[in-house]
Parts: C-alpha cells; sequence; structure tokens
C-alpha cells in the first residue's frame, strides 16, 4: 500500500498540475470507486462540477483537492483521495472522442483548458469522495500543502488521524507537538512497530518505512514502548522522518508499475532498501543476514544481530 512518500508525491505533482482548473464534466465509469459518496456518482458529479480546485493537502496517507465556487468563494468541501493499494491520480490531455480507454479508469474529471485528472485504481480499493471540512481539533493546519499555508480545517473523514512527521507542526525535532508524541508513545506498552503503524498516534508511517526506520535506529519491532527512553523514541522518529524524507526525493517506493506520479513516473527508492524484502540478504551494517518474520499479517524485517529481541518480562510485570 503506498505510505507517507507515494502519496506526498502525488499530492506534489497535483499542486504543480491542477490547482486553478476549473472542473466542467465528470463521468464515473465504476460505482465502487465513489462507495463512500452518500448520493454516488450524481452526487459527486454535481458538487465537482464548475468547481476549482484551490490546494493539494496530505495527512498522513490522506490527500485532498480543496474546491472554490464559481465565484472564486472558498467552499467548505474537498474532494477526498485514497489510493488503497493501487490507486493513480494522472493528468493527461483531453480523451480523443472513440479512443480505446485503460481498463483500469474508475473516474475522468474535464477541465475547462482540455486537460483531464484520471482516477486509475487496478485493485479498486481506493476511492474518491466530496465531503464536508470540519475545524482541526487542535488548531493548526489541516495537512501539509507545500509551501502554500493550509487553512486549519480538514475533511471530516480524516479528523481522527493524527498528524505526520512531515506535518509543519511535527517536522522539527524539538517541536512542542513532537515530545507531547514522544511521552504518548513511551506511555503505553505496546511494541514499537505497532505504534508506529497506528494512524491514531502518528499517521503516514507504514510497513516499508517502519521497517526502515527501526533498523536505522537498532530497535527490534516488538521492543515495548514503555521500555524505551526518550531519546530512544526520538531517534526512531528522526529516522522515520529521514528515510520518508529520502524516499520523497527519489519519488516514493515502487515495486511494480502501481505506484506513480500524476505524469506516470514511477519512484525509486526501493533501490536503497536495507532491509524490506531482503532476507537472507547481509546487513548492510554488520553482515548477519537479514531475518523475516510474520508481523500483523504482514512481514517484519531486521538484522538479528543490529536489533536484538526484546527480554521477556519479568514474571508478574
Amino acid at each position: 500500500m503506498p505510505e507517507l512518500p507515494e502519496v506526498e508525491t502525488v499530492r506534489g505533482g497535483l499542486a504543480d498540475h491542477v490547482l486553478g482548473r476549473r472542473i466542467t464534466a465528470v463521468e464515473v465509469l465504476r460505482d465502487r470507486a465513489v462507495r463512500h459518496q452518500e448520493g454516488g456518482a450524481d452526487e459527486l458529479t454535481a458538487l465537482l462540477t464548475d468547481r476549482t480546485l484551490s490546494a493539494a493537502v496530505r495527512r498522513g496517507k490522506f490527500l485532498w483537492l480543496t474546491l472554490d465556487g464559481p465565484d472564486g468563494v472558498a467552499e467548505d468541501h474537498a474532494l477526498l483521495a485514497h489510493l488503497g493499494m493501487s490507486g493513480q491520480l494522472l493528468v493527461t490531455g483531453a480523451t480523443a472522442p472513440g479512443a480505446e480507454r485503460n481498463p483500469h479508469l474508475r473516474v475522468r474529471a474535464a477541465f475547462a483548458d482540455g486537460t483531464e485528472l484520471h482516477f486509475m485504481d487496478q485493485r479498486t480499493f481506493g476511492y474518491l469522495t466530496v465531503v464536508p471540512l470540519v475545524p482541526t481539533p487542535d488548531g493548526g493546519p489541516g495537512g501539509f500543502a507545500g509551501t502554500s499555508p493550509d487553512r486549519a480545517y480538514l475533511p471530516a473523514p480524516v479528523a481522527h488521524i493524527a498528524r505526520d512527521l512531515l506535518d509543519p507542526l511535527l517536522a522539527a525535532p524539538d517541536a512542542p507537538a513532537r515530545r507531547a508524541l514522544n511521552r504518548r508513545i513511551r506511555s503505553g506498552s505496546r511494541g514499537i512497530k505497532r505504534v508506529l503503524l497506528d494512524q491514531e498516534t502518528v499517521s503516514g508511517v507504514g510497513n516499508i518505512y517502519a521497517d526502515e526506520a527501526l533498523w536505522r535506529a537498532r530497535l527490534h519491532y516488538a521492543r515495548p514502548t514503555d521500555r524505551l527512553r526518550a531519546g530512544q523514541v526520538a531517534h526512531v522518529l528522526d529516522a522515520a522522518t529521514e528515510v520518508m524524507t529520502e524516499a520523497l526525493v527519489a519519488g516514493g517506493t515502487s515495486f511494480d508499475a502501481l505506484y506513480v506520479n500524476v505524469n506516470g513516473a514511477s519512484g525509486y527508492f526501493d533501490r536503497s532498501l536495507n532491509v524490506y524484502g531482503r532476507e537472507g540478504e547481509p546487513c548492510r551494517r554488520c553482515g548477519t543476514a537479514i531475518a523475516r518474520e510474520a508481523f500483523m499479517n504482514r512481514s517484519s524485517y531486521f538484522c538479528p544481530r543490529c536489533q536484538r529481541p526484546p527480554r521477556e518480562r519479568p514474571a508478574g510485570h
């Protein structure tokens, strides 16, 4: 599933290519792609037609495009996109009459200037929906919007999602929200990887980047967070920030043709992965064979020497 760097790559592409463009027509080719829209395809079409896309914002793995009305007044709705496992948002030229369509095209939005935005989804787990914006619980920006300031609103279905490590309020290691996150993580007793994957604690970190961050921090995925020092948690958060920032520069991690930017270009950070997908290969730090263990219906990759498993808790603790 796309993680923060892949979604941020798409957000940045949308910010470059679709903002300021007015939607003149919408075509839904598969109802499942708009299954979260209460009124279905007709409602989605009505809410998008004649609206202008004004900002591209992301929180964790969710991204949305805010909508302005025909008179330029900022509206209180946004087009929310979740890419699921294989969703893509591609900017293309106008579809020629009678042209053969990609079999994975689910929704097509045409702009007044002749360009189009296509929502593609091979596995159909992703979706688009127009939803109301609500105030953020902490009064801060809704999410990451590049260099553009974002209003203190976010889509209602995203209100429970925590901020991510590239968020303006969490990005600085000494930010008050970052210190509060450190304390919150250490207040529980779950394994550190479970906490990193909990989108209501910190969003955007998925299986790949959790493994990579823990390898950099030299921590086993099952280490209980109440047995970690503040400095160790800070190291994990810094490592997760670093690895996702590096992946973002590379355009994300692509193992096939599914994760692409709006221009169709795939990411290539998979060439720089240190543990994920490298079972049996030597650790690039100590040479020990990388191990893989089942974890939450997925896999965890780690170095048995650099990332020692936690000791069992004494009886009664």
